[in-house]
């Protein structure tokens, strides 16, 4: 008895949403320099996005901006009165009953929620969507993007399905299906973009999807630091996280002393300590497909070196960012009795992460890329600071890391540590070292910016759509 109501409550269901999209659509040419940017993640934490609207937003484009907001974005999209951003709710998983049922009663809450949100929101001539995630914000984007006639751009920064695998396994169910789902509403799209040319190349040949390679650029505000700013920030930092605080309390009480610089009461002036530790740099979304203990192993053996007599400085190693696995690792980072290395894992302002970039002596990266496709934006960021590189090895990323021009490549924990000791920290802080000579072919190597790339790729190709 209930299936006729049933049906009469989808019939009268759709048909709300034809004549929701019918209104949409009448309004459409009042909203062809409109533009919907979808990011069903932090906001906050993920920079390419942001560029992306404000690329938009520079270009005479309107931009609704749409994603949930657990950390705050760049001052640069809260000031433009062309951006505006829609909060989007955090959904949760239910917390009884199997995990496959959890987590599709979960898919099918966030798919009728996030309709009614872009239903709710301005309409835009374009979506552009984030994925991953895509599950189900690919499916729903197309859906409302033909409700209201708006043309759906994928910016495929790596997998969701791949992204799953690392949790359940490649050939879980879950992941199979999510695959198949990627790949489906995937072809459906106008426009699609990829993080690299591996990734273009993977899409045409097993999915028939063809996309444009638009790599990331680092953004105008990521450069090497004054030194004067790094003492700010330095002493900031040492408010709270001890590795940023001297360890002798200068002459002159008047004088400002960080655990690297020191500022001159009288003239400002300020300098870098004499036998200072070396800053050692690395930024995680605290997931599995990064492997932090290769970093921790390799800080032991770096340890052992100087306790056996190897002239190499001390080390405070900043990790910076936030996740599900970061608990995890601060435990086995609290079970550490290091003499000469100090671990802290501050959460930074989006201000203060370029510049904290901009002070630092080496970045380090433990990305693995759960496709091999994509490439880590924190080395762009780096890169924009001038700041060299040790980056975990995969598949694609020659595309972005020169092995021996700009950073160094290693395979484990035992390579890393040997690049520590022989190439990078030996005779700290020598101007004629590895350090030093990897700065002077970054700073020689000039790359176009985000605003100047997202200029000569995407704009005409919004363009001609």
């Amino acid at each position: 008895m209930a299936a006729p109501y049933v049906a009469l409550f989808a019939l009268s269901l759709l048909l709300l949403l034809l004549l929701v999209g019918s209104w949409k659509r009448w309004g459409r040419e009042r909203a062809a320099r409109h533009v919907l940017v979808v990011v069903l993640g932090d906001v906050g934490r993920s920079p390419r996005m942001q560029y992306h609207a404000l690329s938009l937003a520079k270009h005479g484009f309107s931009v609704t901006l749409l994603g949930f907001c657990n950390s705050k974005p760049h001052n640069e999209l809260l000031q433009s009165d062309r951006i505006r951003i829609v909060r989007l709710m955090e959904l949760q998983s239910l917390t009884v009953g199997p995990r496959v049922l959890q987590y599709g009663i979960k898919v099918v809450f966030q798919a009728v929620y996030y309709i009614y949100k872009l239903l709710q929101t301005r309409l835009g001539a374009y979506i552009s969507l984030q994925n991953p995630p895509g599950l189900p914000s690919i499916s729903v984007c197309w859906f409302v993007g033909c409700l209201c006639g708006s043309k759906l751009i994928i910016d495929w920064h790596n997998y969701g399905y791949s992204i799953m695998g690392l949790v359940h396994g490649h050939n879980h169910p879950l992941v199979l299906l999510a695959k198949w789902y990627e790949r489906f509403f995937g072809r459906l799209s106008h426009m699609n973009l990829c993080v690299t040319s591996a990734m273009r190349k993977d899409l045409a040949e097993n999915w028939c999807i063809r996309a444009v390679t638009v790599y990331d650029k680092p953004a105008a505000f990521f450069k090497e630091t004054p030194l004067d700013l790094q003492h700010q920030l330095f002493m900031k930092l040492g408010h709270t996280y001890s590795p940023f605080r001297a360890c002798s309390d200068p002459v002159d009480l008047a004088t400002e002393r960080s655990a690297f610089t020191e500022r001159d009461a009288q003239s400002g002036t300020v300098i870098r300590l004499c036998g200072r530790p070396a800053l050692l740099v690395s930024s995680t979304s605290w997931t599995e497909d990064e492997d932090f203990s290769i970093l921790l192993e390799a800080l032991e053996r770096y340890e052992q070196l100087i306790l056996d007599g190897d002239n190499l400085p001390s080390l405070v190693c900043v990790i910076t960012g936030k996740g599900p696995l970061k608990d995890h690792y601060s435990h086995l980072i609290g079970q550490k009795c290091f003499q000469h290395v100090q671990v802290c894992t501050p959460w930074l302002e989006a201000e203060d992460y370029p510049l904290l970039l901009g002070s630092a002596d080496l970045g380090v990266c433990l990305h693995k890329s759960s496709s091999g496709l994509d490439l880590p934006m924190k080395v762009v960021d780096m890169f924009g600071c001038r700041l060299p590189v040790c980056a975990m090895n995969f598949k694609c990323l020659h595309e972005l890391v020169k092995h021996e021009e700009n950073g160094l490549v290693f395979e484990d924990s035992e390579e890393l540590a040997a690049q520590l000791q022989q190439m990078l920290f030996s005779k700290f802080p020598d101007p004629a070292g590895k350090l030093n000579q990897f700065r002077k072919n970054l700073c020689q190597s000039e790359h176009p910016r985000w605003d100047e790339s997202w200029t000569q790729t995407v704009l005409p190709l919004l363009v001609d759509m």
